[in-house]
């Protein structure tokens, strides 16, 4: 005889099999739950988009400004860095002085580029407001 467990008999297997049930019982659940204390509309907008609390009527060629995807797209690139860093962060003992130096180029990098954005303005939401009052104050 082998010492070959099979995998019904396994507590891994019970241990996973017991998640699955709970997860798709606890799925049906919420949607037998919310089929019955569900309010019924019977209304024209049932059908219609929500998004977030905006009237779904609103023009179908909304202008933003640019400056809407600048700010989206600092925020990738500042985030995909915390990426970068907390990947370091777990190796931080293997990587050693070396690797301690590298990260310290990496955060200088980030922090002189972060600067450059204040400086020319990329993350000004009012500059006019700014300049304005800037005027208001030496005219004063």
């Amino acid at each position: 005889m082998t010492d070959f467990v099979s995998i019904p008999e396994s507590p891994q297997f019970w241990g996973t099999a017991l998640y699955v049930v709970g997860v798709f019982g606890l799925c049906a659940l919420m949607l037998i739950l919310s089929h019955l204390l569900g309010g019924r509309s019977s209304a024209r907008a049932r059908n219609e988009a929500f998004e977030s609390g905006v009237v779904s009527g609103s023009p179908e060629k909304l202008r933003l400004s640019a400056k809407f995807y600048l700010v989206a797209v600092f925020f990738v690139i500042f985030d995909v860095e915390a990426l970068f860093l907390y990947a370091w962060a777990v190796s931080v003992r293997e990587a050693g002085w070396m690797g301690f130096i590298e990260a310290f180029i990496f955060i200088f990098i980030l922090g002189a580029s972060l600067v450059y954005l204040v400086r020319i303005g990329a993350l000004d939401w009012a500059p006019q407001a700014r300049k304005a009052r800037r005027l208001r104050e030496e005219q004063t």
